[in-house]
């Protein structure tokens, strides 16, 4: 295949000025990602720098190369020097530039060569070369293969390989989601291999929260829980007021869906977060429901099969009596899909 050749050519060619982006908000896959493969390319010669559209949480400050990670919205003047200026552009664990916010126009009219590296469904077609597999659990396990399969796994530390351990094991839900394959558990034995503390990644990202947060966690349970038996379905409605009560920051409404869809008998779960552009919503869901292509049509989302997030830009209640119309219109047809 002629564009990998080029681009194994370009790896293993003269230094080169690179910059790796990932979504919105990163989460453990896109930041493990991003600074996995920061380390791979270090090593290998190359100047990298990682920007991000945004801030992070805290929990995955940990990583090694956090301390030069660029955040776009605090310094959007040296990111476009940056972006402008790169030999390539690595586009890590997300398929459209509309991803990156403001981000996306200038990687759009970079003229560096783009690789995108994910496994979200529908990419967009930005980039030169495409590391892109719906089958993969996570974009740290094509990060890993991709650096195996350029003969380069004698490259990857403890600190590469706990950064790619920590986007595989949140992605599958602590291995827990139907996509824990073989492939994962062969690659995460690798990972431990090669030196990843897989208890003290867990600790990192699972046990590092602050007294507000569980507070949170503990009024979200109690106060913002609503359950519909009658449609297989719970969800949290998180106000603005809620947020600023418990002093939320970026990452404390982490994992609360996952509360509602633990419950018996339920087969969707939602997370209604207000925010002052929009409605964030995270779907998630068991078995063959397909959470994402309910995000799609109504809700201007998409994502996995049963992880997926969207956006509404009616009010909070107005968006949650939807998602509850809409649940009571396609009971059937969401819950018998194969």
């Amino acid at each position: 295949m002629q564009q990998l050749e080029d681009f194994k050519s370009k790896i293993n060619g003269p230094k080169q000025k690179i910059v790796i982006t990932t979504h919105h908000k990163p989460d453990a896959d896109a930041l493990g990602s991003s600074l996995g493969l920061k380390a791979y390319l270090d090593k290998k010669g190359h100047k990298v720098t990682v920007i991000t559209p945004s801030d992070y949480p805290a929990f995955l400050y940990w990583m090694k190369g956090n301390d030069t990670v660029i955040n776009y919205e605090e310094y959007p003047q040296k990111s476009a020097e940056l972006v402008a200026t790169a030999d390539m552009i690595f586009a890590t664990d997300f398929s459209c530039l509309s991803r990156i916010n403001d981000l996306g126009e200038l990687v759009q009219r970079s003229k560096a060569y783009k690789v995108n590296i994910d496994h979200h469904q529908d990419p967009k077609d930005f980039a030169d070369i495409r590391v892109w597999d719906t089958a993969a659990a996570a974009t740290c396990e094509l990060v890993y293969q991709l650096i195996v399969d350029m003969g380069d796994k004698d490259l990857i530390d403890k600190e590469m390989a706990e950064c790619l351990y920590a986007g595989i094991m949140t992605d599958t839900g602590g291995f827990r989601h139907p996509n824990t394959t073989k492939n994962v558990h062969l690659v995460v034995a690798e990972l431990i291999d090669l030196g990843a503390d897989g208890s003290r990644v867990t600790r990192m990202i699972y046990d590092t929260n602050s007294v507000n947060r569980l507070k949170f966690i503990g009024f979200a349970l109690s106060e913002r829980l609503v359950i519909l038996p009658h449609l297989q379905a719970a969800y949290f409605a998180i106000t603005k007021e809620d947020l600023e009560k418990y002093h939320s920051k970026t990452g404390d409404t982490e994992g609360i869906v996952n509360y509602a869809l633990s419950l018996e008998g339920i087969k969707i779960a939602a997370l209604f977060t207000e925010r002052e552009d929009a409605i964030k919503i995270s779907f998630r869901s068991v078995e063959d429901v397909a959470v994402n292509k309910f995000a799609a049509e109504f809700f201007d989302g998409g994502g996995h099969k049963n992880a997926s997030g969207g956006k509404s830009y009616l009010g909070l209640k107005e968006t949650t009596d939807r998602f509850e119309q809409l649940l009571a219109e396609k009971k059937e047809e969401l819950y018998n899909q194969k």
